[in-house]
């Protein structure tokens, strides 16, 4: 595992799920970790493991992106925060129930990239983006939940674009996990695709191989953030075999 001895990082959204198998595996690999979570108690649950610091805040907050990224000063920034999306055939939406994860995941993305840009981030640092293979692959199931994740890759990009553009030195990328049971958000979004299909919950994710756990996730972060910048690639998919370079 990468040396990331002193490497100040900031999960947001890193209480639990992938967020916290990031968190956990930063801090092992010797990272100061700050972890952002709305709630106390999720703050609290990811506050035990090695040098994470628990810190109570919206995400969504336009103000908090800024003043965390000033309090901190970072040198890598992985964002992880989102909405679990109501999973039902598109009929059986509402506006409001389709289009929550462009108020929560885009929001988030676009004002920590913002904030990120304005300030800026020390040159040498990275923005990793947790976006979605759904990305890629569509949910048909999820409302906007694809598209929104789709476009947290794409103004991922037009803010590598800009740090270029103004000699930055910082390096943004997304990544787009694979659908997993091993979390909250992946677990129902499985068993319902297994029923809309036939199939049992285990065919099902057998498809994919060997699901993507937190811990493998945490692995992904730690090559990720320790890597040389020239290597880095604008996104990847992410799975139990790790990261995988998306054109």
């Amino acid at each position: 595992m990468n040396d990331l001895s002193e490497k100040s990082t900031l999960v947001v959204g890193g209480s639990r799920g992938l967020g916290r198998g990031i968190a956990t595996a930063l801090a092992e690999a010797g990272a100061a970790v700050v972890s952002v979570a709305r709630t106390p108690a999720a703050v609290d649950a990811a506050g035990g493991v090695g040098a994470v610091e628990a810190v109570t805040a919206d995400a969504s907050d336009p103000s908090v992106a800024g003043s965390l990224l000033d309090r901190y000063e970072p040198e890598a920034v992985i964002l992880v925060a989102g909405a679990n999306p109501l999973i039902r055939p598109l009929q059986h939406h509402t506006w409001e129930t389709f289009s929550a994860n462009w108020h929560t995941d885009v929001k988030i993305a676009f004002h920590w990239l913002r904030e990120a840009l304005l300030k800026p981030l020390h040159s040498g640092s990275r923005v990793v983006v947790i976006s979605s293979g759904a990305a890629v692959a569509g949910s048909p199931l999820t409302g906007g939940y694809a598209g929104a994740k789709a476009t947290q890759r794409f103004i991922t990009g037009y803010a590598q674009e800009e740090a270029n553009r103004a000699g930055l030195g910082i390096t943004f990328t997304a990544v787009l996990p694979r659908i997993t049971p091993l979390t909250d958000l992946g677990r129902p979004a499985v068993r319902a695709y297994a029923a809309r299909s036939g199939q049992s919950e285990q065919a099902y994710i057998q498809q994919f191989g060997e699901p993507l756990s937190p811990e493998r996730a945490g692995a992904a972060m730690v090559e990720l953030v320790g890597a040389d910048a020239t290597t880095i690639a604008p996104a990847y998919l992410l799975s139990s075999a790790g990261l995988q370079k998306l054109a």
